[in-house]
């Protein structure tokens, strides 16, 4: 039965809703994976077999069905579960267990999902590492698997489960998944609902998925989001090639990641024709920075007033920065990422996508610290669908891919130029 493993997420539900298998059988799989590679991964905050067997048992019992009946997902630790323990990254929620399940993790439970446990996320979704070990990692060389959504990246490398909840402020459904070599996928800010999620930064705060393939991304999101995500052909695509601002940043293997990237576009009968942003676009990162920080100073007011001394050092500092920024520079800082959505949509009248870096280039050595989100930053404060597709290794054998980047709530045609490039490196 561990055949089950290697298939897809649409594959795997469609053969549980026929019933060719039990939900219980294939759960008892991606169970005695957990059980075989977590000790060395460690990309489980809370995992309990007995609970993934229970909702499994009760799926084969019944006669309901659902658009993701038995599919096994990891849920980050930033989201609230009825039934788990959901401790935000943070030893201030050590056995917090919240009344109510966050809407997404609700509403891929009424899919018919099975929970299979909560992923490891760094401390409030920041900088302070969790415990997990990058998958890809050599055995004499023990890499980061990013941040914040850490876990989850992992789980899906490691084949723990097939998809998996991420959350992205700054780079953390990207950065992850470029080190772990899977598929990042953050949707349109506000796509998802932020419901019983720990929030960092409303503003760009965004729920996605971290996956094996952009096709099993786009399914599980469409279906989230009652949207016709699955990927479909596409004509000649219009790409946009984007270095950005730091490209001065990027490593010969991110820059090789994009000349690739761009080569099989154009193989494939695309046109790629370079971008140059204007130049307000250059100190998007420092805006991205301060409504980050303004905002989680503002969020986390309760926990300043009774446990900022079980803050990490890393993220009291992010709080001290933020206390730092009054309204009118917060304020500011709105209107450049206003200006620059609107010089967006009108660059892509030109583009169907662009092509950009997702990171500096492999993952770090070390657990110490989770990357930088340098090439992160601009589009989640933008709001723009990304998606990240691996193209390679770098020189040093690690993950290392390319981000795709469509116009605000076009993600099908982002997905669709995702799943083109994908295929083409098959």
């Amino acid at each position: 039965m561990n055949e089950c493993l290697r298939w897809s997420a649409r594959e795997l539900v469609t053969r549980l809703a026929r019933r060719e298998i039990p939900v219980l059988a294939a759960v008892e799989a991606f169970i005695e994976r957990i059980n075989a590679i977590e000790p060395d991964i460690q990309a489980w905050q809370h995992f309990d077999p007995a609970q993934a067997r229970a909702q499994a048992r009760a799926l084969d019992s019944g006669t309901a069905s659902g658009s993701l009946y038995g599919l096994p997902v990891g849920v980050k630790d930033l989201m609230d579960t009825s039934d788990m323990p959901t401790t935000y990254g943070s030893a201030i929620y050590t056995g917090h267990r919240p009344a109510v399940d966050a809407g997404c993790v609700a509403a891929s439970r009424s899919a018919g999902a099975i929970v299979m446990g909560k992923t490891v996320t760094t401390e409030f979704a920041t900088f302070q590492p969790g415990p997990t070990r990058n998958p890809r990692s050599t055995v004499s060389t023990t890499r980061t698997p990013g941040g914040s959504s850490s876990g989850s990246a992992a789980a899906v490398a490691a084949g723990m489960v097939p998809v998996a909840f991420g959350t992205q402020t700054a780079g953390s459904i990207v950065r992850p998944a470029a080190y772990c070599g899977v598929v990042g996928y953050k949707p349109t800010h506000g796509t998802l609902p932020l419901a019983g999620i720990k929030p960092l930064s409303p503003s760009l705060d965004t729920v996605g998925a971290l996956a094996r393939t952009v096709d099993d991304a786009a399914f599980f999101v469409g279906i989230l989001a009652r949207l016709p995500l699955d990927p479909q052909p596409t004509a000649r695509l219009r790409v946009g090639l984007c270095h950005t601002p730091y490209w001065d940043r990027a490593s010969e293997d991110t820059r090789q990641a994009m000349a690739t990237a761009s080569r099989l576009f154009e193989l494939h009968g695309a046109r790629v024709s370079d971008i140059a942003l204007p130049s307000h676009f250059a100190p998007l990162n420092d805006a991205q920075i301060d409504i980050m920080g303004y905002e989680a100073a503002a969020a986390f007011a309760p926990e300043l007033r009774t446990a900022a001394d079980r803050f990490s050092p890393a993220f009291a500092a992010v709080l001290v920065n933020g206390l730092r920024i009054d309204g009118n520079r917060f304020f500011s800082a709105l209107a450049q990422a206003r200006q620059a959505r609107n010089a967006l949509n009108t660059m892509f009248e030109q583009f169907d996508v662009m092509l950009a870096p997702s990171t500096e280039g492999t993952a770090p050595a070390g657990l110490q610290a989770t990357g930088d989100p340098v090439f992160n930053r601009m589009w989640s404060l933008l709001g723009n669908p990304c998606v990240h597709v691996p193209v390679g290794t770098g020189q040093d054998g690690m993950p290392i891919g390319v981000t795709l980047v469509g116009r605000t709530f076009h993600d099908a045609q982002v997905l669709a130029a995702a799943h083109a490039l994908e295929r083409s490196l098959a």
